[in-house]
């Protein structure tokens, strides 16, 4: 076996790439399930570009820092391919996260499909060294796999019990943790042996060229961090919206053409499940509910939250806090409106603490709207 060892400044540089692309993955999808379903595919995909874009690079910036006595290079088609597997079972880690409902067995079933992506793409992109190659132990491999879905579970599981700012923020250390200690004790369990042969497979991939190549990607991945970092806390600048101001009153009415209103139930509360526990919201704070299959998605502020209700029973029972069923798929508290808009035969809402959301108002239900808001 050859002896090796590592450069202490790229095993750094590895671990904040991998911190920053596990902060810009899950920032990224912050809401994201309360976009339209084309908009959250998007945020997806361009989350799984940087978790699993964050993998591969952490990965061959720590393999650029191995310090080997003699010569090696990579497969180009191997490199391109394990680069390709992490940002694959990362997406389809997310797409259960975004598109099915969280419970536990969906967390731990998303966490292990990132931690076997990031077991996967080391092997993978170990497998494409030519004039060196790698000897594993079955400790080893297996230390790494378990390692990797144990750690990827606990991050998820930590940056999806609640899409808050702390929660995210460990589970981007979770992330960054995870990947970086599989590659570590992977490598621990790994030799290498001196192999002129292999250097035929496919084209090769010299290290400068890597270096390139991880640099343009580590560049990327810095870039989406500044730009995600940025807008992550609020600022005096920027305060978090402020709950609108109660409308005035309308001028009395005589009492004999005043309609009775819909008295509001104080017992009222809208439940909420979270890791297969049930909470309850006071639907005062919930500003949209959007239908999600046979069930309902709150947002809350910027929290986007599974409940149990359909949406017709949600209309029903919520009525009388003054929901208004604004779209076949939408309820909406006029309370928390912050735009409304009008398109041509339709509308369109924007509510308090998640201005990104567009609610659409369907044609037949402007009138109703309009004299909610007082226009």
């Amino acid at each position: 076996m050859i002896e090796y060892s590592h450069d202490p400044w790229l095993v750094l540089a590895a671990f904040a790439i991998a911190l920053m692309a596990g902060f810009t993955g899950l920032s990224l999808t912050r809401g994201a399930n309360a976009l339209p379903v084309g908009q959250r595919k998007a945020v997806i995909s361009m989350a799984a570009v940087a978790l699993g874009g964050g993998i591969w690079s952490m990965h061959f910036v720590a393999m650029l820092g191995l310090q080997l006595p003699i010569l090696y290079t990579y497969d180009a088609l191997v490199t391109l391919l394990s680069a390709l597997v992490a940002i694959l079972l990362t997406g389809l880690a997310l797409l259960i996260l975004h598109f099915r409902p969280r419970t536990r067995r969906s967390l731990a079933l998303a966490g292990a499909i990132v931690g076997g992506g990031i077991a996967l793409m080391h092997y993978i992109g170990m497998s494409g060294m030519e004039l060196c190659s790698p000897v594993y132990t079955l400790p080893g491999v297996a230390g790494a796999l378990i390692a990797s879905i144990a750690l990827s579970i606990l991050a998820i599981r930590i940056a999806y019990s609640e899409r808050g700012r702390r929660n995210i923020l460990f589970g981007a250390a979770g992330f960054g943790g995870a990947v970086v200690m599989v590659h570590f004790l992977a490598m621990a369990g790994t030799g290498f042996v001196p192999d002129p042969q292999s250097g035929a497979l496919g084209p090769a991939l010299e290290n400068g060229t890597l270096a390139i190549l991880v640099t343009l990607a580590a560049f990327v991945i810095s870039a989406a961090f500044l730009l995600s970092g940025i807008t992550f806390f609020p600022t005096p600048e920027q305060p978090p919206a402020a709950a609108p101001a109660p409308a005035p009153l309308p001028p009395p009415v005589p009492e004999q053409a005043k309609p009775e209103p819909p008295r509001p139930d104080p017992l009222l509360r809208i439940p909420h499940e979270r890791e297969g526990r049930t909470f309850f919201l006071d639907p005062a704070t919930v500003s949209v509910v959007r239908a999600e299959g046979h069930y309902t998605l709150l947002q809350r502020g910027t929290e986007t939250l599974f409940c149990p209700w359909s949406i017709s029973e949600a209309e029903e029972r919520l009525a009388p806090a003054g929901f208004l069923r604004v779209h076949r798929s939408y309820l909406l508290n006029p309370a928390r409106v912050t735009r409304f808009e009008r398109l041509k035969d339709s509308g369109e809402c924007s509510v308090e603490g998640a201005e990104a959301l567009r609610v659409p108002v369907s044609r037949t239900r402007l009138a109703t709207l309009r004299d909610a808001l007082g226009l």
